[in-house]
């Protein structure tokens, strides 16, 4: 079963839209605000793709502080930084043959910025502290809740990083615009937490 998003006009457009860009493998921004099902709608344009069999890996770019990112997105070689005991593999590399979500994009740093140009550019990275340069395959979509454009006008955001990343924008309506919704949202959380309830 596919994620339940809704039935009303502005969603049905929405998904119109994953529908026709799901296998293009173009990089998708999805905006709107917190709460209105950027993930999900994520995992609907993964779950839709011929990269269906890979991986979806998210990563939500807002809860981490930015040298532990970078070797969460990139791994790290074994002594990159204080506590780097070992190697590790980061997510863009468990995300390769698949789909990798950035949501809160927005809060990555300018050297951040900088490395995810690289990636969308190439598709290749080098893990933090060193190491052979990876490539990788995986498709982008990010996902914010602020204002790119005028981020790029103040020079919070680059301009060429958010000419790569919006190449197909979906905007995910406000709960308000869609209220005939809300009891199937209702009813799908309800058993949702069910289930959960029952696992534990």
């Amino acid at each position: 079963g596919g994620a339940v998003l809704g039935e009303s006009p502005a969603i049905r457009r929405v998904l119109d839209v994953v529908r026709r860009v799901a296998d293009t493998g173009v990089t998708v921004l999805v905006t709107g605000e917190s709460g209105t099902g950027k993930s999900l709608l994520a995992r609907e344009i993964h779950r839709t793709s011929r990269r269906c069999g890979g991986r979806f890996v998210e990563v939500s770019c807002g809860s981490l502080p930015e040298t532990l990112l970078e070797s969460e997105l990139f791994g790290h070689v074994a002594g990159a930084y204080t506590g780097a005991a070992g190697a590790r593999e980061g997510r863009f590399a468990q995300a390769d043959g698949g789909t990798i979500f950035l949501d809160e994009i927005a809060t990555a740093s300018p050297s951040l910025q900088v490395k995810l140009l690289r990636v969308l550019q190439e598709m290749e990275f080098e893990p933090v502290g060193g190491g052979a340069t990876r490539k990788v395959d995986a498709r982008l979509v990010l996902a914010t809740h602020e204002d790119l454009p005028s981020l790029v006008a103040s020079g919070r955001f680059r301009a060429d990083l958010f000419w790569r990343i919006n190449v197909v924008t979906i905007e995910m309506p406000a709960l308000r615009e869609r209220r005939g919704d809300i009891p199937l949202l209702a009813s799908h959380f309800l058993s949702r937490d069910r289930k959960s309830t029952r696992l534990n």
